[in-house]
Order: structure tokens, then C-alpha cells, then sequence
């Protein structure tokens, strides 16, 4: 188990938000790539900053920056420099969807940089992401029956650890020498699972 990953692959910290630049000079770093709008009129940039509201609660981020990139060179100043503003927010948001995980794999780095940070509501949300495109995947149930561990579920973690086991006996052991489980192993029913001759010998 890959217990050790400070940050998820691929991340990126979101780019910082700088002051913003007069209307009038609206360039490509004012929210993303595109070629200059063309002056508009009062009316033409009202209409376009509201389009681009609505697209934007709406979570149509890419259409929404272009309508407001195209506000930002309208005649009103306070109404250019929030449609800079917005424009900027939504590159943002471009950018950030970009870097969401998609794979079993991206899922699953996610859930350990989480589970490292004790996120254990957010990590089982990538696992379960993951276990819905890789259901028998075994290193996916053993973080999930940590996560329910550390979160006091017992019975959680044991069904899903016994199925990591089922999948791949090996990890009966990686349990055992895992500092993690070093606490909730020894109790009741992780022991008997991890521990299945001290069962016997009693």
C-alpha cells in the first residue's frame, strides 16, 4: 500500500488570483486564451455579463469565460473589471477539472493523500469512485477497510478487508506489519481475521 504519497499525481497548486487589470486592456491573462473582443455597447455587455452569470451557476465554465472575457471590453468599468474578475474564476475552474482524477489508479492516490491527511470521509468517496470501475481490485478494499477502521466501523473494515484478503492473501500480512492497523488489528473482529491461529490455538 502506497501509504507514502504527500500529494496526488498530476497536482497543481490553482494559480493565484492578481489584481485585475483595467477594462480596457484585456488581454489573454485575463482568464484564458482567446483573441480580443470587440468594443461593445452598454446594452451588448449587460447582456453578454448576464449570459455569462447564468452559464457560470449553471457550471458551463468554458462558454461562461468567453462571454465574459467579451464584457470585459464593454463601456462600463465596474462591470468590465467583475467580468475579469469571473473570467479569471472560471479558468480557474477549467483547471481544476482538468486535474480531477478519472482512473482507478488517480482514484486511488487521491484516497491515500487523504487518508494520510485523516480525510477519511473524502478518501472513501475516490475509493468508492474506484471500486465502481475496478471492483476487484484488491489494494482498493484494503485502503477502504482502513478508512472504516479509522473511522470506527469495525465491522466495516473487516468485510472489507476480508475481501482485500480473499483477492490477494498476501495482504493478511501487510495488515499485520502495517502501522495503521497496528491499533484497530488487535480488536475484535480485525483480530480473529488477522490473527486466525490465536482463534485456533484458544
Amino acid at each position: 500500500m502506497k501509504k507514502t504519497i504527500a500529494r496526488p499525481k498530476g497536482f497543481r497548486p490553482p494559480a493565484p488570483s492578481g489584481p485585475a487589470a483595467p477594462a480596457e486592456k484585456a488581454r489573454d491573462g485575463d482568464g484564458g486564451p482567446g483573441t480580443a473582443a470587440e468594443p461593445m455597447d452598454a446594452a451588448r455587455q449587460a447582456e453578454a455579463f448576464e449570459s455569462a452569470a447564468v452559464l457560470f451557476h449553471a457550471g458551463q465554465f468554458r462558454p461562461a469565460q468567453e462571454l465574459f472575457r467579451q464584457a470585459a471590453h464593454g463601456p462600463s468599468r465596474e462591470m468590465a473589471h467583475s467580468a475579469l474578475l469571473h473570467a479569471r474564476m472560471c479558468q480557474r475552474r477549467l483547471e481544476r477539472a482538468e486535474l480531477a482524477p478519472r482512473t482507478p489508479e488517480e482514484h486511488y492516490d487521491f484516497a491515500v493523500a487523504l487518508v494520510n491527511e485523516r480525510r477519511i470521509g473524502a478518501a472513501e468517496e475516490h475509493l468508492r469512485a474506484a471500486l465502481a470501475q475496478a471492483p476487484e481490485s484488491d489494494h482498493l478494499y484494503y485502503v477502504m477497510a482502513l478508512c472504516r477502521g479509522l473511522g470506527g466501523d469495525l465491522a466495516g473494515a473487516y468485510t472489507h478487508l476480508k475481501r482485500a484478503i480473499e483477492l490477494r492473501p498476501q495482504n493478511r500480512i501487510a495488515a499485520r506489519n502495517d502501522p495503521d492497523f497496528a491499533e484497530i488489528g488487535q480488536q475484535p473482529p480485525l483480530a480473529e481475521l488477522l490473527y486466525p491461529e490465536r482463534t485456533r490455538a484458544g
